[in-house]
């Protein structure tokens, strides 16, 4: 997955924001005001010598253990609670899918979170009928 793959599906959220209040290096995906996943070194691609892009993500403790142990390129959370966040080198090891799950699953970890209203009105809207995420065919 590319970064640019990456920020599609991060604002194909319902009400998910990007913001940059750590400066222009990395990029916070929101909702509702709270973080959901951060990409940091989204130009790596374009510079080879550069560490590639990483994706911090919010996750359940015990999931966040399983996949740490699955994948080499998933590790505590950078700058974050290493319990409940995971960042992933975007390498190429972690496949894309299971990309996607990990972000919606960080994203629904947030809403989880959220006062009752905030919850009620994101919970309506996630299950209607949504568009296809970025790159799924119909």
């Amino acid at each position: 997955m590319t970064p640019q793959e990456f920020i599609d599906i991060a604002l194909w959220f319902p009400e998910a924001t990007e913001d940059q209040p750590y400066g222009p290096d990395a990029l916070v995906y929101k909702v509702a005001g709270k973080s959901f996943a951060i990409l940091a070194g989204a130009d790596a691609a374009e510079d080879e010598e550069t560490e590639p892009a990483r994706i911090t993500l919010k996750c359940e403790p015990d999931l966040a253990l399983e996949l740490r142990a699955q994948f080499p390129s998933i590790t505590p959370g950078y700058h974050t609670d290493k319990r409940h966040w995971n960042t992933i080198v975007l390498d190429g090891t972690v496949p894309d899918d299971e990309l996607v799950e990990m972000t919606v699953h960080s994203y629904q970890r947030v809403i989880a979170g959220l006062r009752r209203a905030d919850r009620d009105r994101l919970t309506a809207v996630l299950g209607q009928d949504a568009p296809p995420l970025p790159g799924e065919t119909t």
